[in-house]
């Protein structure tokens, strides 16, 4: 991939959204929920202030508005700050 965050942003790959329910009911597209984590792809340099704790390949936990989405060679992205990230999982 040719994409390099800057300062002390990251490019995250969505989690797919859940098909079924625990009790096995399916979910139509229309009531999917928004996944809120994520794989890291791709991770900037950091800036003076703040040095970037994520690498890629973290499995990471975010907010649900969290970062912009991008799309790159067929596939939804996100990119957003170091600090918009809640845990690694």
């Amino acid at each position: 991939m040719n994409i390099k965050p800057l300062a002390d942003r990251v490019l995250v790959k969505p989690a797919a959204a859940e098909e079924k329910t625990v009790g096995g009911i399916i979910i139509p597209d229309s009531a999917k929920e928004k996944p809120l984590k994520g794989e890291i792809i791709a991770v900037g340099n950091g800036t003076k202030d703040e040095e970037m704790i994520v690498k890629s390949g973290d499995t990471v936990l975010y907010g649900k508005y969290a970062g912009t989405e991008i799309e790159l060679e067929g596939e939804t992205y996100l990119i957003m700050r170091q600090s918009d990230i809640l845990a690694i999982i």
